[in-house]
């Protein structure tokens, strides 16, 4: 009930900046890790599928594609069911579902019974994890957002490091029913993570304090008559950054991925050995995992955070220029400064990509934004790696694949940069500045209304709410009042009869002389 309740609500709870946040950090890296990780890890597992199915490596990689079809696609439905239940209880029943899944698909007889549950099962449970806890960490801190997105980030090359060899031993040991049971039973810990995301409670105002379990129940009723929030907003269309976003992150996406997954193919056409082939990929992702925590403690800097757009334009830019370059590689000692530039500038592109669109849309917003958005990746990525494999069998010729890459990363880079330039730079209440403006940049921009407008909103309501407590409290102070004066009152009256009646004669001519006589 209070995930809930502070789910919705949540944008008046200051973001502490710390303290638990720093645990819920931690379950943010471990589900990072599993959600971008996992579908790449489990490929270590293909060679065995085809022994074990009589299928084709094609008909394999659709497990993958399957997989990460689910973890952008449900995007909305997550959105919905976290507005409506919580971000905690959907990543705990999401663990459940993300581990039955690999145990379900270790007694698969076809490998349609993989698609399904690997695939589907498994493919909902990560993304009943991802986004919430994505939520969640945007909730948790402000000032140190883009740091903890860095570091949080960072998962995915850590875990991609771990899995694929613990896949190599478990099918070594076990082969590959006894490693998808053990890897379905590691998935567990996502219900763990799930746990770690306490809800935000609003600390208790003074007043609130000494009205006590009177005002909480008034304000337990309050709550009930408040109107319930959407389950999916789709109002964030109408915002002209979230749109410009969307549309670059969803181009961005087509050439993206495709580099990682075709860069060991590319050294085997080169001649070069299997396993040398093969270290590449780990080479890129010792590199990617330092560049997201580096790349987050620089969007943090006071004059960089306001313009993080722009560093996220770079990054893409530089993502996508050294595809084109990296596409000219004719040796394997190319390759490898081909993957360091990629693993620094893939990374960078990993830590900014969901930190600028936090600063887009706001806390409030953002559980609807991000579903949204993912929807419309998830349409690319099916349409990405496939074609530019289409583009390959056609020309024969990886050097293609690489530039169509690079060319769809930097005109993502363009779209984003000058559309924002152009339609954001100038528009009166600038989201992005005064969502990631920082506390000194608020003082030297107070004297400018356009720019505080959502401020002196929050603070107006804030206000109204504190008036209407005071307003309470001092109903209910008068109405003390009133009673103590009315008991004194009553009191005197009674002293004031018995005196006059003490005094007057009574009927046996006497005077009454105690109030005993008068009974």
């Amino acid at each position: 009930m209070g995930g809930v309740a502070v789910d919705v609500d949540a944008g008046g709870v200051k973001a502490p900046d710390g303290g638990w946040g720093w645990v819920v950090l931690a379950g943010c890296f471990v589900i990072t890790g599993f959600s971008y990780a996992f579908p790449k890890a489990v490929s270590v597992f293909f060679k065995e599928l085809i022994r074990e199915f009589g299928v084709g490596y094609s008909d394999t990689a659709w497990i993958s594609s399957i997989l990460l079809a689910m973890l952008y696609g449900t995007g909305p439905l997550c959105s919905v069911l976290v507005n409506r239940f919580g971000c905690r209880p959907v990543m705990m029943v999401g663990g459940i579902f993300a581990s039955l899944g690999m145990i379900l698909a270790s007694f698969s007889t076809s490998i349609i019974h993989i698609y399904l549950s690997t695939g589907v099962i498994t493919g909902l449970g990560l993304a009943l994890n991802f986004q919430p806890s994505l939520i969640m960490l945007n909730r948790y801190f402000n000032e140190k957002r883009p740091l903890a997105n860095g570091l949080s980030a960072a998962g995915s090359p850590v875990a991609l490091c771990c899995l694929s060899p613990l896949g190599q031993v478990l099918q070594y040991q076990y082969g590959w029913r006894g490693g998808f049971l053990i890897l379905g039973g590691i998935l567990l810990n996502c219900c763990v993570c799930g746990a770690l995301m306490k809800p935000l409670v609003a600390p208790k105002t003074p007043i609130a304090k000494e009205l006590g379990q009177d005002n909480d129940k008034d304000g337990e009723e309050k709550m009930k008559k408040k109107p319930k929030a959407k389950l999916l907003d789709f109002s964030v269309f109408k915002d002209c950054g979230f749109v410009i976003y969307t549309v670059a992150a969803s181009i961005m996406v087509l050439g993206l991925f495709v580099p990682p997954v075709f860069v060991v193919s590319y050294a085997k056409e080169l001649g070069n050995e299997d396993t040398k082939s093969a270290l590449l990929l780990t080479i890129l992702g010792f590199i990617d995992i330092f560049a997201r925590p580096t790349c987050g403690v620089i969007a943090g800097l006071k004059w960089v955070r306001p313009r993080c757009v722009y560093l996220f334009s770079f990054a893409l830019i530089f993502n996508g220029t050294t595809d084109l370059i990296g596409s000219q590689a004719k040796d394997y000692a190319s390759l490898v400064v081909f993957c360091i530039f990629f693993g620094i500038s893939y990374g960078m592109v990993g830590a900014l990509q969901f930190e600028v669109l936090m600063a887009i849309v706001g806390t409030e917003k953002f559980p609807s934004a991000i579903g949204l958005v993912l929807l419309m990746e998830a349409i690319a990525v099916l349409v990405g790696p496939p074609g530019a494999g289409r583009l390959l069998d056609a020309t024969k010729n990886y050097m293609c694949v690489f530039l169509l890459a690079g060319s769809e990363v930097v005109l993502s880079a363009l779209v984003l940069a000058i559309c924002n330039f152009l339609f954001i730079r100038n528009k009166p209440p600038d989201k992005l500045e005064s969502i990631t403006v920082t506390e000194d940049a608020k003082a030297e921009t107070a004297g400018s209304k356009p720019a505080e407008v959502s401020d002196e909103e929050e603070k107006g309501a804030r206000e109204e709410q504190e008036k209407e407590t005071k307003k309470e409290l001092k109903e209910e102070e008068d109405e003390r009042d009133k009673e103590e004066e009315a008991r004194p009152k009553s009191a005197t009256v009674d002293s004031q009869e018995v005196e006059r009646f003490l005094k007057e004669p009574q009927p046996n001519g006497s005077m009454a002389t105690s109030p005993e006589t008068c009974l």
